[in-house]
């Protein structure tokens, strides 16, 4: 199961690549961003709980798409650039095993724990 969600994942890192592609931006602006996204684990100086959600609300998929999504209504390429690399990066992030985070510590996370491939 592990290797079917890790393809999977693979795939819409793949799909965020192809959108990317579609703005007029020069490549390195996706590589340059591509781990911005994790400033949301700043929260995690100030305890578990403000973490889980810093790290969650930048990297939530669901976020993601629709910050994309409005920049396509709004014809804001800039906004659809944020969703692309939010989406991107919350992709590969999950290809490595890093899923939302719950309240307990970092390692704790949808996928299961970080490190530990029993949980």
């Amino acid at each position: 199961m592990r290797l079917l969600l890790k393809v999977e994942e693979l795939l819409m890192f793949g799909l965020g690549l192809y959108l990317f592609g579609l703005l007029d931006y020069s490549w390195w602006w996706f590589a340059g961003l591509i781990l911005l996204p994790d400033i949301g684990m700043l929260g995690y100086l100030t305890g578990n709980r403000a973490g889980a959600i810093g790290y969650n609300l930048f990297h939530h998929k669901g976020l993601a798409i629709a910050i994309y999504f409005l920049g396509i209504y709004l014809s804001l390429p800039l906004c659809q650039l944020i969703g692309i690399i939010l989406f991107s990066h919350a992709s590969m992030d999950r290809i490595f095993g890093y899923g939302l985070k719950y309240n307990k510590g970092f390692k704790y996370t949808h996928l299961g724990g970080i490190g530990n491939r029993d949980e």
